[in-house]
């Protein structure tokens, strides 16, 4: 676009056209300014803890913790390939494949991939996961539009854009849904409203003559700050967190772990020297208190309903 002198423009009404389209890119740049501005103000949520190394090991059986020191990712391995449970940040990638190479396991066996909910923490590396190992992404249908976007859909983490590489699904679950994979059968627990299609799973686990009944939960947390009712892209909301602790605390099971590894206390548990011990993951009291605590949570969220 050539530059021009206004003073050479004698025509009224050039003039003014002139001036209205400059004031127009004005405007934009503005725009695009503030609009930086606000994205570099708005940051997301980080813990050093997520993106800390630590080595895998064996929870119970044929399953596996691969994940960082904090953002848990689960590895079934069976004699027909592997089953992946969550992905860490983007910067998980490498971590999560020297674990799962260090158990003997290739990263390429990897055939199933799941998660407990789609927020960026749990979800980063997906795509290229994926991509890589060739493993197909089976997920509860509410998580599929989030996924999509790359998390930009989410009824609160949207704020921020797009937090993940964008990653279709090739499967959509529902709760109940079984996933089987050479013997291995794992059963998806629709858990919605940390996100719309947050899940849990059980799993049958043989270790020697024993079989534990193992839970990977997705533990009930409220991120929003406000009113359930003023959640208008996710109606539902209340009623689904209500859900989810009632259903939660009715769950039977041997053995818990959760999303993030401080939510079921790995490392007060357990530490790297300590030797093989399955039913450290027993505590069921520990599960309980964790619930009750969100319960609570969850109910000082209702009284702002009252508020005005």
């Amino acid at each position: 676009m050539s530059i021009v002198d206004l003073e050479t423009v004698t025509n009224p009404n050039e003039k003014a056209l002139i001036m209205k389209k400059a004031l127009s890119i004005l405007i934009l740049v503005l725009g695009l300014m503030v609009s930086r501005g606000m994205a570099q103000e708005m940051k997301l949520a980080s813990d050093p803890d997520w993106s800390k190394p630590y080595p895998a090991f064996k929870i119970v059986g044929n399953l596996y913790y691969v994940g960082t020191y904090d953002l848990a990712s689960f590895l079934l391995v069976t004699p027909k390939g592997n089953i992946l449970i969550n992905t860490g940040l983007d910067d998980s990638y490498a971590l999560i494949k020297q674990n799962i190479e260090s158990l003997g396991s290739s990263f390429k066996d990897t055939k199933i991939l799941l998660i407990t909910q789609a927020h960026y923490d749990h979800t980063g590396a997906l795509a290229q996961i994926k991509k890589e190992t060739g493993a197909k992404l089976w997920v509860n249908r509410p998580e599929e539009d989030a996924l999509r976007t790359g998390g930009a859909s989410d009824y609160e983490m949207g704020k921020y854009g797009e937090t993940f590489a964008p990653v279709v699904p090739d499967k959509l679950l529902h709760d109940r849904s079984v996933i089987k994979l050479g013997g291995t059968k794992l059963t998806l627990l629709s858990h919605p409203g940390h996100t719309k299609g947050s899940c849990s799973y059980l799993v049958d686990v043989k270790d020697g003559d024993k079989t534990y009944k193992v839970l990977i939960a997705n533990l009930p947390s409220i991120i929003i700050d406000g009113k359930f009712s003023e959640v208008k892209s996710y109606p539902s909301i209340q009623k689904d967190y209500a859900s989810t602790i009632s259903s939660m605390k009715a769950l039977n099971f041997d053995l818990w772990v959760a999303s993030h590894a401080n939510q079921f206390n790995l490392h007060k548990l357990r530490k790297e020297s300590d030797p093989y011990d399955p039913t450290i993951f027993g505590d069921k009291k520990a599960y309980l208190e964790v619930l009750n605590y969100l319960e609570k949570a969850y109910s000082n969220v209702l009284k702002k309903e009252d508020t005005p």
